[in-house]
């Protein structure tokens, strides 16, 4: 018998000794698909939304981990891993998320994965850590269900420049305004039958008149930022090539000085020109990329939660949106998918 509570003891001692550090009373795990884990993981990719200056906004497909720990000495932190989907909508694009498309597995899809801390305390939510990354869909994945779809191209492949200076070129010759500068290249594919590139990329307005633009180096960007998103094509013909490009201009907002923007050199072949947009300038896109990764959403000091589980600085606080409000709760991890796998 004695043998038998020493044995108790040592597993009590034992017990306690496995609980983690610096989180109170331990964890609690919940279902992927609770609504409150739900609303939290909105909210969460809301935060990288708004964190996003490159690329496209990021809507929520999956919830895979989550697990709740106590924070002394109050509040609770939400540790979430969610997969999300790339929408067809610019980070600049005002469109509420709720209202942009997913960009689908034959318009070769990008996925991303992220780690979230957030922070729940007196019915506010606030980010801690925030990690991202993204992928692109294998090629061949999209070459299963469509043999013909196009590709992601490299952003900084020539022939994906010269499409977007060809384009640039003649949305300014049909632009009776305002005088655009390239501000983004954002998305690239090679399209097999007819040979063309397709490419999406973002322009900013200038102080210059575009049927007057003699030195395009010499305009500048307006005080009050306005940007515009374009789409064009351009195919090889017979007699040379077809270019097709439509933009949709966005309503002027004002720009913080924290953002840095990303401009890019035109093809070795054309005139040379170079474009300082805010504090930095960039003159090439990213090497050996097809995508915006999400990791440059976050630098690697995102996190604001000391080791103890106590808030260093004062984090972002932020409240869920409404956005793919949650289905009846599934006691299971990872949730429910609510677009596609890939």
């Amino acid at each position: 018998m004695k043998s038998l509570v020493l044995l108790l003891c040592f597993a009590q001692l034992w017990g306690c000794q496995s609980v983690p550090h610096g989180t109170g009373l331990g964890f609690r795990e919940v279902a992927c698909d609770d609504p409150e884990v739900d609303r939290i993981a909105l909210m969460a990719v809301d935060y990288l939304n708004q964190h996003l200056f490159h690329g496209f906004k990021h809507i929520l497909n999956q919830i895979d981990k989550v697990k709740v720990m106590s924070r002394r000495p109050f509040g609770e932190v939400y540790e979430l891993e969610v997969d999300t989907l790339e929408t067809t909508c610019h980070v600049l694009d005002p469109t509420p998320l709720a209202n942009c498309s997913v960009r689908q597995v034959a318009e070769h899809a990008v996925e991303g994965d992220c780690d979230f801390h957030v922070l729940k305390q007196d019915g506010q939510f606030s980010v801690l850590h925030s990690k991202c990354h993204s992928t692109p869909d294998s090629a061949e994945d999209v070459r299963k269900i469509c043999p013909i779809c196009p590709l992601l191209a490299l952003l900084n492949d020539t022939n994906v420049v010269h499409a977007v200076n060809a384009a640039m070129d003649a949305f300014n010759a049909q632009n009776n305004g305002t005088y655009f500068k390239l501000v983004e290249i954002s998305r690239a594919q090679n399209v097999p039958l007819p040979i063309s590139t397709l490419v999406e990329f973002v322009v900013a307005a200038t102080d210059c008149t575009a049927q007057e633009v003699t030195d395009p180096a010499k305009c500048n960007l307006l005080a009050e930022k306005q940007y515009g998103f374009c789409k064009a094509s351009v195919a090889q013909k017979l007699g040379g090539e077809e270019v097709s490009v439509a933009c949709t201009i966005f309503p002027k907002q004002p720009q913080p000085d924290s953002v840095v923007e990303a401009a890019f050199a035109p093809a070795p072949a054309g005139p040379p020109s170079s474009l300082v947009v805010g504090p930095m300038m960039v003159a090439v896109p990213p090497a050996h990329q097809t995508h915006h990764d999400l990791r440059h959403a976050f630098s690697p000091v995102a996190s604001v939660e000391s080791a103890s589980g106590e808030v260093v600085g004062p984090p972002k606080v932020v409240q869920p949106s409404t956005v793919g409000a949650a289905s009846p709760a599934v006691q299971l991890c990872p949730g429910r998918v609510r677009h596609f796998e890939i």
